[in-house]
């Protein structure tokens, strides 16, 4: 029997997507902050670009949130004409639970991306050993994805 590569195995559900980037970020621990970004197509396979961005700040700035955008339309553009999910993973040093800077991620993220992107984007929080979701996958994505039934 042989195993698909990664990118075949469409993400249908958050836990998924969650398994997604534990499978990705293997091991989770990390010295740095980073911020890794994927892609996912509207039936739920994942693009073969992914982009760690390294050294961020504790907090996002606009301008930081703004070229994540560029780079996502370059991105969604090739993955056809039905959309894509922008799956982002916080990954930083330290214990796995939430802090009050992961919740200004979260927090500048939705000021900035829910409206850009129709909300079809979702931030994981890759720390300590542990992948947990910030901002889950919206179900709206799933449902294309042919998750939500």
């Amino acid at each position: 029997m042989t195993t698909p590569p990664l990118a075949d195995v469409p993400v249908h559900s958050s836990l998924a997507l969650t398994r997604r980037w534990v499978d990705l970020l293997r091991p989770p621990s990390f010295d740095g902050r980073s911020l890794w970004l994927a892609w996912f197509a509207a039936d739920g396979r994942q693009s073969p670009v992914l982009v760690p961005v390294e050294d961020v700040p504790l907090l996002p700035d606009r301008q930081l949130l703004a070229g994540l955008l560029d780079v996502h339309a370059e991105v969604a553009a090739s993955l056809g004409p039905d959309g894509a999910h922008l799956a982002m993973a916080l990954c930083r040093p330290g214990e796995p639970a939430v802090t009050e800077d992961d919740d200004g991620w979260a927090v500048a993220c939705h000021e900035v991306l829910d409206d850009a992107l129709d909300g079809t984007w979702s931030l994981h929080l890759a720390a300590g050993g542990r992948v947990e979701p910030l901002v889950d996958v919206p179900w709206a994505f799933l449902r294309q994805a042919g998750g939500a039934r």
